[in-house]
């Protein structure tokens, strides 16, 4: 190894991925040890570190020029050792300069006063804090103050940051391209409206409210007129994703969705109110759409002061197929067969997209109007390549069979399925036609039924979905 030139003996060492090979790899020989430690630029540390301030600076001194931190201590117990708290991001703000990439995931110790020494980090680029509950909105406010090229932010389970200035500087730096806030309790959809001219850069918004808190935020008829009022654009938004969102007329997200022009992923999951007219302007604005995914609630969880019913018919289906001509995921849930929602998505407004739109993969979950006429439809489905079935109980052997007809399909999930047996697999068995089969929880269905029916097959049977 000795011999070997510098640049080559740095090109193997690139090779190796894993963590546990390149410490090996380091234990060889000398000169592989102290070219391991200037090269490590990533560390992922948590329970094992005790102490774990002494531990973090043995780390730091070896491995210079670390720029991607992640901590994280799930699974911790008190018998682990105490954990890392805000000594120890002192620590790694002084002894890490080129930190541009942290993640504090169930650190628990970590405070404010923590937080506010990680402003010096003047290359921080990206932060991840997920279950910190003694953080506040007031330690995020002098971090960001501090950091001024944070283009990430994820929060999630930030259960005590409710003040949202923070947000408001943000916005005003106009730096932030991705922002992901989820069951943070105390952030509504109102809150968003602090971002400003913010939005502009945005590139991705993750928004997510915890399902047992989605009303505890109520509009005030100031943040109404604010959102009506708010001019900036989102030309550079390309992924939204909303989880248990209030979307209604002049309310928050709802202008958001109208101003979308770039947009390529949309996931909108258990949201209240969402209309045609949102998902039609949508798709005029946002002719570049490639993947869609509608979670649909029921009427039995909207709330009581919404007075119009849900209104998602098949126009929004047919105003997507007619605008985004590169749309190729589709994925459409409901929420519960028990309380059926007023969507009156069907089947010839999910034929359609599968007609008009280069659609290589179709997700369906609960959807009963899906039957063996929408497979028999699917055997023209030109570009389909992936195809997964939940608790679609209308599907009978007779249309699995046509499987081996689909032109280009080469990966098929069922799960749940009442309907089909060993006898719908069977002439997918040698044929070879499928790369991957997964078969989940369907009854009437044996784990030797699916030998042979795909290059690759996974069987699991739990029943207890049906008790």
């Amino acid at each position: 190894m000795d011999s070997l030139p510098e640049h080559l003996v740095w090109e193997i060492l690139t090779r190796i991925k894993k963590t546990k090979d390149r410490n090996s790899v380091s234990l060889t020989c000398k000169r592989l040890y102290h070219l391991d430690n200037a090269q490590r630029y990533s560390l992922k540390v948590g329970c094992g570190m005790n102490p774990a301030n002494d531990a973090l600076t043995s780390l730091c001194n070896r491995f210079i020029s670390l720029s991607k931190v992640e901590i994280t201590y799930s699974g911790w117990m008190s018998k682990l050792g105490k954990q890392l708290d805000d000594q120890g991001l002192l620590i790694l703000a002084y002894q890490c300069p080129s930190l541009s990439d942290l993640t504090l995931s169930y650190c628990t110790f970590i405070t404010d006063v923590g937080l506010r020494c990680l402003a010096s980090c003047s290359k921080l680029s990206s932060l991840m804090l997920n279950f910190t509950p003694r953080i506040t909105g007031c330690g995020i406010l002098s971090l960001v103050m501090g950091c001024k090229h944070l283009s990430s932010l994820h929060l999630i389970r930030c259960l005590n940051v409710s003040s949202v200035e923070w947000l408001e500087y943000l916005g005003k730096l106009e730096t932030l391209e991705v922002l992901s806030i989820k069951n943070c309790r105390a952030i509504g959809e109102g809150d968003l409206i602090k971002l400003g001219p913010g939005w502009k850069k945005l590139k991705r918004l993750q928004f997510g409210v915890d399902a047992n808190y989605r009303y505890m935020k109520v509009y005030d008829r100031l943040s109404v007129d604010g959102w009506q009022k708010q001019c900036f654009p989102c030309e550079n938004m390309l992924d939204l994703s909303l989880v248990n969102c209030i979307i209604s007329p002049g309310r928050g997200l709802a202008c958001v969705l109208g101003k979308c022009k770039n947009l390529e992923n949309i996931y909108l999951d258990m949201c209240v109110g969402v209309r045609d007219s949102d998902i039609i302007s949508l798709s005029e604005r946002s002719r570049n759409l490639k993947s869609i995914s509608f979670r649909v609630p029921s009427d039995f969880s909207l709330p009581s002061f919404m007075n119009n019913r849900l209104t998602l018919t098949d126009e929004s289906l047919k105003a997507i197929a007619q605008n985004c001509s590169k749309l190729e995921s589709v994925r459409i849930s409901f929420s519960d067969g028990e309380f059926p929602s007023s969507s009156l998505f069907s089947l010839n407004g999910i034929l359609c997209l599968m007609q008009r739109c280069p659609v290589r993969y179709l997700a369906l979950d609960h959807v009963y109007s899906f039957n063996d006429v929408g497979m028999e439809a699917l055997c023209s489905a030109e570009y389909l390549e992936s195809l997964t079935l939940v608790k679609c109980q209308e599907i009978s052997d007779e249309a699995l069979q046509l499987v081996s007809q689909f032109p280009r399909l080469s990966n098929l999930h069922l799960s749940k399925c009442l309907g089909i047996s060993d006898e719908g697999l069977k002439p997918l068995v040698g044929s070879f036609k499928l790369d991957r089969l997964v078969v989940e929880d369907c009854p009437q269905i044996s784990e030797m039924a699916v030998q042979g029916a795909a290059k690759t097959v996974s069987f699991r049977q739990d029943l207890s979905w049906m008790y």
